[in-house]
């Protein structure tokens, strides 16, 4: 079969071909109808913490062609079901394989089943950007949710929620957004929801699924006085931060509730893409391959297998079989594995949002803004 596979000395991946896996004790093959990308694709093929050979990606969806031993009696999953899930890829020093190939195994309870509503495309920029913001908007910030979890939860004695997302219309924002709007709070309490982003993309946040009460352009350098000034004055009870990057981290947390607020954030101060002095309440950070429920290492330092966080990633994947969330919007890129590197990655660029190229003139290749990138593999 083909593969993206990483070339390390050279910075980049190329298309090989390799052999088709097969499937362990607990583990399904799926053949691979489509890939979605994230930032961390290109990032981590540009500057490689895995070695030479490594299958690299993440976001897949595709049908079940094969079971692992064990699998068919623990697992509702039959043969030709569609399913989506995320790999690791190339994203750390530990030898995983990615999703970025014609096939690819899976522990069988780390994919869900893609209801009717969704699309084979669709499914596929569910899970990573998906799971990312869940565990913020649930784990971490413990706003309740909708589903059967693991996590404690718990909201502030108050009738109204303030909730702030910084980067709405990018792909992790546009999920939380949604996921806000399935908090469960229970009787006598609401969520007012507060977002940044460009002017352009205001209709679309104040639509069903995302339904934003107030919007402001993260271009204005007051932005953050005008939403303390659109809370009267209550500050943001919990606000997450889908960019992460220069003095983002410092102006949200100047909007916070001084008593009660908190904030998540998607990379962390060591990753040194923002700065800020001395924070207190300190953002929470974590990793979204948590969910792995598996020790991930990088150069520096290494993340702890967690158990509580696979198991939250699997309530949270059983959810999504129930079809609640809207997919976001996709452009479906042309060509298969063998454009990624060409056009998508040159799409998503090397690190921050400011290094993306933009000069390429062709329609697919216009900036990405309130869009996943997408590759049909199966032709």
């Amino acid at each position: 079969m083909k593969g993206l596979i990483l070339n390390a000395e050279e910075k980049t991946a190329r298309i090989q071909d390799i052999p088709q896996p097969k499937p362990a004790k607990g583990e399904i093959l799926v053949k691979v109808s489509a890939i979605a990308l994230n930032p961390i694709d290109p990032i981590y093929s540009q500057n490689p913490l895995g070695k030479t050979g490594r299958t690299v990606g993440s976001d897949f969806s595709g049908t079940v062609e094969a079971f692992g031993d064990d699998v068919s009696s623990m697992s509702q999953l039959k043969l030709g079901d569609k399913v989506a899930g995320f790999l690791q890829g190339a994203c750390s020093v530990n030898d995983r394989p990615g999703a970025f190939a014609e096939y690819l195994i899976i522990p069988y309870d780390l994919v869900w089943r893609i209801p009717d509503n969704i699309s084979l495309e669709e499914a596929a920029s569910f899970n990573l950007a998906g799971l990312t913001a869940a565990q913020a908007i649930y784990y971490r910030l413990g706003l309740p949710t909708p589903f059967d979890s693991p996590v404690e939860q718990s909201v502030p004695e108050t009738e109204t929620i303030n909730v702030l997302i910084y980067g709405a219309s990018s792909s992790v924002g546009l999920w939380a957004a949604q996921l806000v709007n399935h908090v469960n709070l229970g009787a006598g309490k609401k969520i007012r929801l507060f977002g940044t982003a460009s002017k352009a993309r205001f209709p679309l946040l104040q639509a069903a699924p995302y339904s934003y009460d107030h919007l402001v352009d993260y271009r204005d350098v007051s932005w953050p006085a005008e939403i303390k000034k659109l809370t009267g004055d209550e500050g943001i009870h919990y606000a997450y931060d889908c960019i992460s990057e220069g003095n983002s981290v410092s102006n949200i947390h100047s909007t916070l509730n001084s008593k009660v607020g908190k904030m998540a954030i998607v990379r962390s101060r060591a990753a040194k893409a923002w700065t800020a002095g001395d924070l207190s309440p300190e953002p929470i950070y974590g990793a979204v391959w948590e969910g792995l429920g598996v020790e991930v290492e990088y150069f520096a330092f290494s993340i702890p297998e967690s158990p509580k966080a696979r198991e939250f990633a699997v309530a949270f994947y059983r959810w999504l079989e129930e079809g609640k969330l809207k997919a976001n919007p996709v452009r479906l890129m042309p060509g298969g594995l063998e454009r990624i590197v060409e056009d998508g990655y040159v799409l998503l660029g090397p690190g921050s949002m400011s290094l993306r190229d933009q000069s390429r003139t062709e329609e697919w290749m216009k900036p990405v803004s309130a869009e996943k990138l997408v590759y049909r593999i199966d032709g």
